[in-house]
């Protein structure tokens, strides 16, 4: 005998009604999840390309998501399942459900990466940090003046030259220009240890005249075994009394960021000539890395006052002017034997060219 439960329209009604029940208390539970805040603090999230599985279990492993079944379930109501971005995205503490859904479906919040080289100057670094992040130039130079930044730095000349520390950063896509500085200003702070902190204190130095040294270092050194021998040789001039004689502060008084300086760009009137005035220049010239510091904060104890750097990029180091005048000759003399050498196997042509072996540097 055939049952009337759950056959006929008597029977089908109490089993809709349960399915109906249990949809309305499943969207008042999504809808309570989704009001409710995501991460404690501010959380970077790899959104991998695929099925949105893929990023809902991405988003609950970083615990901005809490509840992955329902927030599948949400994103398909809303329709937004199938519209979201790849990326790197940075959810701010809080963060409940729709805002999160709509960055995805938007790419609100994507990070974007930018790598800041050592030894740059505000005026080159600044451009290329605004390309890459598509930001108002203006907005980041005003950023490195604020007044407030800049004092809280302790920086002197009312910018945040050499201040900003070059690294690899990552940014959100809606960051603003005061946002960019106030990192790469934390960055630089957070570079400074205890142990350098402690050393700061028996250099003689303030911070700002270690940053402005180490920030010639930084220009000078192609070889990072010379950095403290280098920051020697001028902790060793400037106890003498003697001007620096820095070609990499020529170069930032004339703005001409090229490797040759010349004997009339030597006559610039300007505070940062250290050819023509002794001391430290008023402040630093490029953005020095860890090395740098480092290597003006524990300078090498040598007895030498000058180098000249080889065509390789390393330097020699002597004692006297005579030395120093001696060991210029070898480096013309031996930048023009590899420019002949150049010209020859470029004159050969390319069959000689690729079977030439390289002269050994002299010893």
């Amino acid at each position: 005998m055939r049952s009337t439960h759950g056959d006929g329209p008597a029977g089908r009604a109490p089993a809709t009604r349960a399915r109906r029940a249990v949809r309305a208390a499943g969207l008042v539970a999504v809808a309570a999840a989704a009001a409710c805040g995501g991460p404690d603090r501010a959380t970077r999230v790899v959104i991998p390309r695929g099925p949105f599985r893929a990023a809902t279990d991405s988003l609950a492993a970083a615990g901005v998501v809490r509840f992955a079944p329902g927030f599948r379930f949400f994103a398909r109501w809303r329709g937004l399942d199938r519209s979201i971005k790849a990326g790197t995205y940075v959810f701010p503490a809080g963060a409940g459900w729709t805002d999160v859904l709509q960055a995805l479906a938007e790419g609100r919040g994507l990070e974007r990466i930018v790598t800041i080289p050592e030894g740059l100057p505000l005026e080159r670094a600044l451009p290329l940090v605004a390309r890459q992040l598509d930001l108002p130039l203006d907005s980041l130079v005003a950023a490195t003046r604020d007044s407030a930044l800049v004092a809280r730095a302790g920086a002197p000349n009312g910018t945040l030259e050499g201040y900003l520390f070059p690294d690899t950063y990552r940014f959100p896509s809606d960051a603003t220009g005061p946002i960019v500085v106030e990192q790469m200003l934390e960055r630089f702070e957070r570079a400074w240890s205890a142990a350098m902190l402690a050393r700061l204190d028996s250099t003689g130095m303030t911070r700002h005249q270690v940053l402005t040294l180490a920030s010639i270092v930084e220009e000078e050194a192609v070889v990072d075994s010379e950095r403290p021998v280098i920051a020697g040789v001028y902790r060793n001039r400037l106890k003498r009394g003697m001007p620096l004689q820095a070609d990499p502060t020529i170069r930032y008084a004339l703005r001409k960021y090229t490797d040759r300086v010349l004997f009339r760009d030597l006559k610039v009137n300007s505070p940062y000539n250290t050819y023509a005035r002794k001391g430290l220049p008023p402040g630093p010239i490029a953005a020095p890395g860890q090395k740098s510091l480092e290597a003006a904060l524990w300078p090498a104890p040598v007895p030498w006052l000058f180098f000249v750097a080889h065509p390789d990029g390393h330097h020699e180091f002597t004692r006297t002017f005579a030395e120093h005048s001696a060991a210029i000759r070898r480096v013309r003399a031996e930048a023009a034997r590899r420019a002949a050498e150049a010209r020859a196997r470029a004159a050969a042509g390319p069959a000689t060219a690729t079977t030439a072996t390289r002269t050994p540097d002299p010893a």
